[in-house]
């Protein structure tokens, strides 16, 4: 018999979880991590797509060697609860870069949820995420920064913006903050608002069926996840990927 506790609503990391898919989840799936060692220097780049139409729980651990580069880029588009977790320790000049999108109607929730530590000087985050949702969805980002006492000259931020469709669909967001060292640069920001009429109509003006009007400004909006992706090839795919989803509710 498993002996693994299951989430709460009393664990900050979990308070916006859909607890009702959770418990179709298997409980040792709560202990279950994928463990990724970046080499000192090494550069190392994954794309995800999640949209699966079954609950989902992926769970990453960086650790990211002296002067290496860890790339995640992700869209989350599950059609039933989808969650990416991921844990970052970065040693001294290490860099982390993150961007991703969450998008899609319906009654499901997506989120991103992130622990990057700055252990060592010299490190650096990125974190730039995208919500995108309609009907009676929510997109969840919750990311977490902790800058140990030895980790002077971090430089870290994360930018969270939420665009909401229609009447019903929601977002969450949760930054937190825990500094330790006092040379350092941290910033976050987050807006979660409505399509701007105003340029819809005034591309529907000049000749721009709505539905692709919509699609134009949410492929705006959504690509700031994507800029830092240096290949043209996969910031395409991600961004079709996401665009896909639109597509099927138009």
């Amino acid at each position: 018999m498993s002996t693994i506790a299951p989430p709460t609503p009393k664990q900050e990391e979990w308070r916006y979880a859909d607890f009702a898919a959770l418990k179709t989840l298997a409980p040792e799936r709560f202990d279950e991590w994928e463990t990724v060692e970046l080499a000192p220097g090494e550069t190392r780049r994954e794309c995800l797509v999640l949209k699966g139409s079954a609950p989902e729980l992926h769970r990453i651990r960086l650790v990211v060697g002296k002067g290496a580069r860890a790339e995640l880029f992700a869209v989350n588009a599950g059609g039933d609860y989808a969650r990416l977790e991921v844990q970052v320790h970065l040693a001294e000049g290490a860099h982390f870069q993150f961007g991703g999108v969450t998008i899609g109607g319906g009654e499901a929730t997506r989120e991103f949820v992130t622990r990057t530590v700055h252990a060592e000087p010299g490190a650096t985050s990125d974190q730039v995420v995208r919500a995108v949702h309609w009907g009676q969805a929510t997109g969840n980002f919750l990311g977490r920064i902790d800058v140990a006492r030895a980790a002077q000259k971090t430089d870290a931020a994360q930018d969270f913006r939420a665009l909401l469709l229609e009447r019903g669909a929601s977002a969450n967001t949760k930054p937190e903050l825990e500094i330790f060292a006092d040379d350092v640069k941290c910033a976050h920001g987050a807006a979660i608002g409505q399509m701007d009429e105003a340029a819809r109509f005034y591309m529907a003006a000049r000749g721009l069926p709505p539905e692709a009007a919509r699609a134009l400004l949410v492929r705006a909006f959504i690509a700031d996840a994507f800029a830092a992706l240096d290949d043209a090839g996969e910031q395409e795919r991600l961004l079709d990927a996401a665009l896909a989803v639109l597509e099927e509710r138009a």
